[in-house]
């Protein structure tokens, strides 16, 4: 696959990589925390992939929703790890970033869908 041909995948991808890079120095008390964010971006690629191989409408526009809904709750987790101070503000922002990617271009794909 190119990675042109299929923008979400790779930022989704970069998600991945930076939750694995800057999660590391996570406090044990909250390490359930990281761990749902870790797995709910792993679970974000996997509905991703299945949207993108889906003939079916119906079901790739609920998909893509699916998408739009994980990012949401990967944003809330990463908010709460912000708030409990385990990441700075410029790393929320950097996460911030690739999750409006990430809707951004699902939305754009769903639109894409209905015409």
């Amino acid at each position: 696959m190119r990675p042109d041909k299929f923008k979400i995948i790779n930022f989704i991808k970069e998600l991945i990589i930076r939750v694995d890079n800057c999660l590391d120095n996570f406090p044990k008390k909250d390490i359930e925390l990281k761990n749902r964010i870790r797995n709910s971006s792993y679970d974000l690629l996997e509905i991703a992939y299945k949207a993108n191989t889906s003939n079916n409408l119906e079901y790739k526009t609920m998909l893509i929703e699916e998408i739009i809904a994980k990012v949401k709750f990967i944003d809330f987790l990463l908010n709460l790890c912000y708030d409990k101070k385990i990441i700075n503000s410029k790393r929320y922002v950097k996460f911030g970033e690739k999750l409006d990617d990430i809707v951004k271009y699902s939305t754009g794909w769903i639109k894409n869908l209905k015409q």
